[in-house]
């Protein structure tokens, strides 16, 4: 049998995610958190590299904390 390394994805977590959603999906989920640099395009930043919170883990893990990253930030606003 093949061994067979894990893939690993990122979800970005955009500027603004209050801190309590990011320290709720970081104990919810086994996720490794990490800086990524991503260029910035919005008002007078297009162009700017800027460091970015991001997830990693495996894509399903992934996917789940892309939808429940997006459903808390819903309430989020919507209070």
């Amino acid at each position: 049998m093949e061994n067979q390394e894990t893939k690993y994805y990122d979800v970005i977590v955009p500027p603004g995610v209050p801190r309590k959603i990011i320290v709720d999906i970081s104990e919810k989920f086994n996720v490794e958190i990490i800086d990524r640099p991503r260029p910035i395009k919005f008002a007078n930043m297009n162009g700017d590299v800027r460091n970015l919170i991001a997830f990693r883990c495996d894509r399903e893990t992934a996917t789940k904390v892309h939808e429940y990253m997006l459903s808390e930030l819903k309430k989020f606003i919507e209070e």
